[in-house]
């Protein structure tokens, strides 16, 4: 796949962490006295900003009730540190080898710029990125403005990068600025959600993501 920029969702995606993420919104949420929802229902808002994903997961919920949840939400999450154990096989060699071949590399992501900066140098990967934007400093996704910021920062088409994600989330964005995308299987939402945004390929390995990718 002959592209500029490969541009990367974060969690499910680069990193596993989708299980720490439902864990600690289901934590929060229910030390607050929510009702326990299906795992499934926390996993499934992976990839919106918090609040878009709160209010997704608690109909009319309050401005005041959502920052309580939050404020718990980071106490669960930020006890866990990111490490490069926790990037997915082979994902950080894939990053290595795009920035080798002369792509830039980004990421567009759900979580907040004070997550993403402390994953970012915990993790490891944080030098490979050009650019990287959060939900919490644009608009979540869906919209593709994460994505039209990136292409801005390169000065390229949508034509010429791709979005590589787990979620529909991350598809139903590039889609709607015309971006091709990759979907991951490896993360929240399987190949049969997936196809529905039409991308350019659906991998369930990071064999065949490289393959893809041409590498």
């Amino acid at each position: 796949m002959k592209v500029k920029v490969v541009i990367f969702d974060w969690d499910g995606t680069l990193v596993d962490s989708v299980e720490h993420i439902a864990e600690s919104l289901h934590q929060a949420a229910t030390d607050l006295g929510y009702p326990q929802l299906e795992r499934e229902a926390y996993r499934d808002i992976i990839g919106l900003g918090m609040v878009e994903a709160l209010e997704k997961l608690y109909p009319g919920i309050s401005r005041e009730e959502m920052n309580a949840i939050r404020e718990g939400y980071g106490r669960y999450f930020f006890s866990k540190v990111t490490t490069p154990q926790n990037v997915f096989d082979g994902m950080a060699d894939v990053v290595t080898d795009l920035r080798g071949s002369g792509r830039g590399c980004s990421v567009a992501t759900g979580k907040s710029r004070r997550g993403l900066d402390m994953a970012l140098v915990s993790s490891g990967l944080g030098d490979h990125f050009d650019i990287t934007r959060c939900a919490d400093e644009t608009r979540s996704k869906p919209d593709p403005a994460m994505l039209e910021e990136i292409i801005r920062f390169y000065g390229i088409e949508p034509t010429e990068a791709v979005m590589i994600g787990d979620t529909r989330y991350d598809l139903d964005m590039a889609q709607r600025l015309g971006m091709p995308s990759i979907g991951v299987e490896w993360g929240v939402h399987k190949r049969d959600v997936l196809e529905d945004y039409a991308p350019h390929a659906i991998v369930d390995t990071v064999v065949d993501l490289r393959r893809v990718l041409g590498l």
